[in-house]
């Protein structure tokens, strides 16, 4: 299940992705919502000589409702999600299939994303708690967040189409931040388990929406935590979802350049952490958007006194950073 709104530069990579997963039966559904790109185009390229792709067009009106209009179409007895500009391992589908197949109380399923930049540069990897390796029912009202895990990226999860039915599936009311209300009522009517091997590859675009609606995602989430104590307690949510529908939009922010340079600097200070030289190009990127980004220059001056070490190149970046498991061979 993939939404796409102007996601052409990107989109041929996750489209094969997809379509080269291995021991899976599947359909791809992309919902282009109100692309002005060459994004239409491609997937009806991809549908005229793939019967597995299905393509709806729909004028735009966000993610949250080209999801729902999607899983609504779907015919499968379970749903994986995918977005534009993101990969993901060939065996990855396979496997989640394989736990859900083992346990019929498991809901949904998540495993590792490892973050990277717009070239596939490893950032980190998004592991969970690591609570939820065996199936586990998740909600605790004593914890932080409302559960003792959960799914390490939106694009990473399949679920039970009967589950996302059940649990109402995802709601209009929030058009950000949709991926946690799902997941706690998701939480709700069965198990989670996270797979603990990197099979999904996430990548982290600097001039993205989403690299400007923090507080709108932030706010969103609260909200949804909320609305689960509420159900909970088996009081109305009513209030949550009218609070939800007037989160206020952010899409183009007129501090955009601030916002870019933030996100530019982020990926240079993970890049820093990795001890990837490639970081200093991304510090400068922060700069020549932002010229007062005080932090990136720091870390530019930081890096200028010290050796350089050569840039880590590689196609597998789930092998760098930090040990851990390795994604299976195909």
């Amino acid at each position: 299940m993939m939404g796409v709104y102007n996601g052409a530069s990107h989109l041929r990579e996750t489209v094969e992705s997809v379509l080269h997963q291995e021991g899976v039966t599947i359909e791809l559904i992309a919902i282009n919502d109100g692309s002005t790109d060459k994004s239409g185009n491609i997937l009806e390229e991809y549908a005229a000589r793939d019967l597995r792709v299905r393509v709806i067009h729909q004028e735009n009106q966000g993610l949250t409702r080209a999801l729902i209009r999607g899983c609504a179409q779907a015919r499968a007895s379970y749903i994986a999600r995918q977005d534009v500009g993101d990969s993901s391992h060939p065996q990855r589908l396979r496997l989640q299939k394989e736990a859900l197949d083992a346990d019929p109380e498991l809901a949904f399923v998540s495993c590792w994303t490892d973050f990277c930049g717009p070239e596939w540069e490893f950032l980190y990897c998004m592991k969970g708690t690591g609570r939820a390796f065996l199936p586990a029912n998740i909600i605790s009202e004593s914890e932080k967040h409302g559960v003792i895990d959960g799914p390490s990226s939106h694009a990473s999860v399949m679920f039970r189409t009967d589950s996302y039915k059940r649990a109402g599936g995802y709601r209009a009311e929030f058009r950000c931040g949709q991926d946690w209300d799902l997941w706690y009522r998701l939480a709700e009517v069965g198990k989670f388990q996270m797979i603990e091997q990197a099979l999904h590859k996430a990548r982290l675009v600097p001039n993205s929406i989403s690299s400007y609606n923090k507080l709108e995602q932030t706010t969103a989430g609260e909200l949804s935590r909320e609305a689960l104590l509420l159900r909970r307690r088996g009081a109305s949510e009513e209030d949550v979802l009218d609070r939800a529908r007037r989160i206020p939009r952010n899409h183009a922010p007129h501090h955009a350049s601030k916002a870019q340079a933030a996100w530019l600097y982020f990926i240079g200070e993970c890049l820093r952490r990795n001890d990837d030289s490639r970081a200093l190009d991304y510090l400068w990127k922060s700069v020549r958007v932002h010229p007062l980004m005080i932090k990136s220059w720091v870390k530019i001056l930081e890096l200028s006194i010290r050796p350089r070490k050569p840039s880590v190149k590689s196609d597998t970046p789930h092998t760098e950073g930090r040990p851990r498991r390795a994604a299976p061979t195909s």
